[in-house]
């Protein structure tokens, strides 16, 4: 991947920041001498969402995973999630224009229950995992920008508004956008096909984290050391094993507390905790409210 690990191991990795009833979707457009905001770090980090930039006007240099990127009008730059990413300059040009759209794989796909990277293999976000490293360049056509600049502005209205079924509303949209980034031409290469050890972790994953496991049974049924597999896993993903599983088990008590009647102790025995105290800690770490709170602000 070209990634250089000792680097992405000392970097800050950028949750997306979630809360109740809030589409998980940020949309920016940086316009003149503004300073860069956004779900991201200035200067040098990772994150663990995908981020969609897209120059209006203007020029300006991006490096991410040691590649520089020189970024012109019409211009798509897709950046993976655990991708190291520098920007040279945290100002956007005097003359430059550029959206900025950020957004976790359950954006797409809510429900979702497939494995925690088939957003590689998925049809609408498969080119994020196209070009060489974390990032790959794309270019719109003239005649298709107007159109682009319309459904960005149109999702970030949706945003900002927050009307009635502005959920589903932004699901829409983001969803038109990416069926416009699939019709450029994109190097998707053969998704996990040639990382079947790396597939294979996030199988065992999907099927178990209901259980109470750790990293260390999920390297034995992998059939590695918890040592090669976390440096596996961090080199690939930016994360490692034990923040995917605590990632899946969230998704699922999102999806339990919102969906059903299940008190909080039944949910956290659904998601792998046995210990229902400790998941509502956990839980309250990763979303800055309790479980209930998420319940009652969804």
């Amino acid at each position: 991947m070209g990634r250089n690990v000792d680097a992405a191991a000392r970097v800050p990795l950028i949750g997306f920041p979630r809360s109740p009833g809030t589409p998980p979707v940020t949309v920016e457009r940086w316009t003149g001498p503004q300073s860069h905001h956004g779900p991201a770090a200035r200067g040098t980090h990772a994150h663990d969402f995908l981020v969609l930039l897209h120059v209006e006007r203007g020029h300006g240099p991006m490096r991410v995973d040691d590649r520089a990127f020189d970024l012109g009008p019409g211009d798509v730059l897709l950046i993976a999630p655990g991708a190291v990413v520098t920007p040279p300059d945290a100002r956007v040009p005097d003359d430059g224009a550029t959206w900025a759209v950020f957004f976790p794989v359950d954006a797409v796909d809510p429900a979702g229950a497939a494995p925690l990277v088939s957003w590689r293999a998925h049809p609408l976000l498969a080119p994020f995992a196209g070009g060489h490293g974390g990032a790959q360049k794309l270019t719109v056509p003239a005649d298709e920008r107007p159109a682009w600049r319309a459904e960005l502005e149109a999702l970030a209205t949706e945003l900002a508004e927050r009307r009635d079924g502005a959920g589903d509303a932004v699901r829409a949209h983001l969803t038109l956008l990416l069926v416009r980034l699939g019709r450029l031409e994109v190097d998707v290469p053969g998704a996990l096909a040639d990382r079947p050890v790396l597939a294979a972790v996030f199988d065992v994953v999907e099927r178990r984290f209901a259980e109470p496991i750790t990293p260390q049974d999920v390297a034995r049924e992998v059939g590695l050391t918890p040592g090669h597999l976390t440096t596996l896993v961090g080199r690939e993903t930016g994360r490692t094993v034990g923040q995917w599983l605590t990632e899946r088990r969230m998704r699922e008590a999102r999806r339990l507390l919102v969906t059903t009647d299940l008190t909080v102790a039944a949910v956290a025995g659904r998601v792998g905790y046995r210990d229902p105290g400790y998941f509502v800690r956990r839980f309250r770490r990763e979303h800055g409210v309790p479980p209930q709170g998420w319940r009652r602000g969804a």
